[in-house]
């Protein structure tokens, strides 16, 4: 009973930080692993023990396929498609949310998120529609494509390792496609039908050309001749001003320099082109005794040229700039790029960035070297929402590595071999074949998933050994006493589905799968259609923005509150769960 409490204890105290965010999930999980170690829950021997699980090396070689199959353009070949879906909205709607629920059934969530979000803003802003009404409902989407497959999300993998470690045989790549697709079909079909009314029109973030009123912060100042800082550097100009701006163009003459670099030296009658609020704009003219150019006028042509950008790009779920912010991060000083606004749930923030702090979700819009811009934003965890073109390249590239995907999809079907060493094995042939660069191989593997995984699952079976997961379970059947069997699978269900939606998918997975198994052990029943349920329950977190990846990278640039994901999600919810608990005890029956 001792070992109950203490496991129970450490699982809600992990929840709670899970759900505060104060550290990321990944160090929530090892913390609570630790714990588990000290107080003897977890035997020295197994401690580490789940990073050498099967599940956690599939997860990984599906990240990394994934990422080959971005980077050789057969994912920007299919959203290609879009374009042709014409200018009606409703049609867009279609093909879009089809398109990202197909990709999603064999690609990581957020890897078709991130190719389909630009997309989507594009075709928004040529049409002059709101993205918004479409990015919440693609997003449920590439949750609902992931259900199809077992490689189409971390939690069919997990499940489909436990129940090789409980009856010696896992689920097929195929077994979850009868339920996961004609929940996927449904959930479509109802977004369709009522997101129109269900999700929010953000149309002042969506239709504008652009999200930002950058020129109600953009000014003119000359540099008069004879002035003190003439023959001087930009970069000794920003280390004279205490707040944070953006030198974003400099005039001279009739030549133009966009974004100049720091060692740029100021002539007599330079115009700088400068994004600061007011207060920093009279603190520069103070200090520099620059004049002020208030009756130009001033437009965003001048943060362009042939060799800068202006792109913007979404903070991933698991960023490097979470918690810090622009001055902290020193980006102007590290590589040449201004962050020249900020917006969050739609509404950008105020111009001055010194003290901002990025949140999960923020859209930023930077400034700098196209080549730099795509550097920083990998080093940093964001997601360009600018059209990328297309990396096809020749024919070979663009077939081989289908035709790798494909092979490893066949021999792991066939059962030729095993699902983690046909896709490790396709991993390391996008590697050899140069699909994917050598260097981008570590690069593109969600390393916090990874070790989530690798602390969680043997939390799990604490969870099992100490008779945890039986009490709970007990509990559940309870609440479905003297009623049919199937209650207990929409109990265990639901109950996964909420707790998906304030921790990480793969983490609800691994903890509920036991508590799954030990229903099944109390009513005499096959363990499949409870693991089906904790599968179907732990892939569809519609409830909130931090129930998953795809939910986030929505969040800003659909300009959501954490209040509308409800909304749609709850229909949506009722709707799986009506759907997929019939479908699960017809395709695999509790008779064991």
């Amino acid at each position: 009973m001792i070992d109950q409490l203490l496991i129970g204890a450490i699982l809600l105290i992990a929840l709670v930080f899970f759900v505060w965010d104060r550290w990321r999930y990944d160090i929530v999980g090892m913390g609570a692993l630790l714990l588990a170690a000290i107080v003897g829950l977890v035997p020295a021997q197994e401690v580490f023990a789940g990073f050498g699980n099967a599940a956690v090396i599939t997860v990984a070689a599906v990240l990394v396929i994934s990422h080959a199959l971005w980077h050789s353009g057969v994912v920007d070949a299919l959203a290609t498609l879009v374009k042709k879906a014409g200018d009606r909205p409703w049609v867009q709607m279609l093909v879009l949310t089809s398109l990202t629920t197909f990709v999603s059934a064999f690609i990581s969530n957020t890897g078709a998120m991130a190719i389909m979000i630009p997309v989507a803003l594009q075709l928004a802003r040529v049409n002059n529609g709101s993205a918004s009404r479409v990015l919440m409902p693609m997003a449920f989407g590439s949750l609902l494509g992931g259900t199809i497959t077992m490689i189409g999300t971390p939690p069919n993998i997990i499940i489909s390792d436990i129940r090789a470690q409980a009856t010696g045989e896992s689920f097929g790549i195929f077994d979850f496609t009868p339920v996961g697709l004609s929940v996927a079909v449904g959930g479509l079909v109802l977004m369709w039908l009522v997101s129109r009314w269900l999700v929010p029109d953000k149309a002042g973030r969506n239709k504008s050309n652009s999200p930002y009123d950058l020129t109600s912060y953009l000014t003119e100042i000359y540099i008069p001749p004879e002035n003190d800082l003439i023959g001087s550097t930009l970069y000794e100009l920003e280390s004279k001003v205490k707040e944070n701006f953006a030198v974003v163009a400099l005039k001279r003459g009739k030549n133009q320099i966009t974004a100049p670099p720091r060692y740029q030296r100021f002539k007599a009658e330079d115009v700088l082109i400068v994004e600061a609020d007011a207060d920093t704009l009279q603190q520069i003219l103070d200090i520099t005794n620059f004049e002020l150019n208030a009756d130009e006028e001033i437009d965003e042509r001048f943060l362009v040229s042939d060799e800068i950008k202006v792109i913007e790009g979404i903070v991933g779920h698991d960023s490097r700039l979470i918690g810090r912010s622009a001055a902290d991060l020193r980006l102007r000083h590290r590589f040449g790029v201004n962050v020249l606004a900020v917006a969050r749930h739609g509404q950008t923030l105020k111009p001055s960035l010194s003290n901002v702090r990025f949140k999960p979700g923020d859209v930023l819009l930077l400034q700098g070297d196209s080549e730099v811009l795509n550097d920083v934003f990998v080093r940093f965890g964001c997601f360009p929402l600018a059209q990328r073109s297309l990396r096809i390249g020749n024919q070979k590239q663009f077939i081989l590595p289908i035709t790798i995907f494909a092979s490893a999809i066949l021999l792991s079907a066939l059962g030729l071999l095993s699902v983690p060493v046909a896709f490790t094995l396709a991993a390391g042939l996008m590697v050899v074949t140069n699909v994917m660069p050598l260097r981008e191989l570590y690069e593109n593997i969600e390393w916090p998933i990874i070790v989530l995984l690798g602390a969680t699952i043997p939390l799990g079976g604490a969870l099992e050994r100490s008779g945890a997961a039986d009490t709970l379970a007990n509990a559940a059947l309870a609440i479905s006493q003297d009623a049919p069997a199937a209650v207990a699978i929409i109990v265990l269900m639901v109950a996964t589905i909420l707790l998906s939606n304030i921790v990480n998918n793969a983490a609800a997975a691994v903890l509920m799968a036991p508590i799954g198994i030990s229903m099944a052990g109390s009513l005499g029943a096959s363990i499949d259609p409870f693991l089906m349920a904790v599968a179907i329950g732990a892939a569809l977190p519609f409830l909130t923005p931090i129930g998953h990846q795809s939910n986030i990278l929505v969040m800003g640039p659909g300009g959501y509150s954490f209040s509308d994901y409800w909304k749609l999600g709850l229909p949506l919810t009722v709707l799986v769960v009506a759907m997929a608990v019939p479908i699960i005890l017809w395709m695999w029956p509790l008779s064991a």
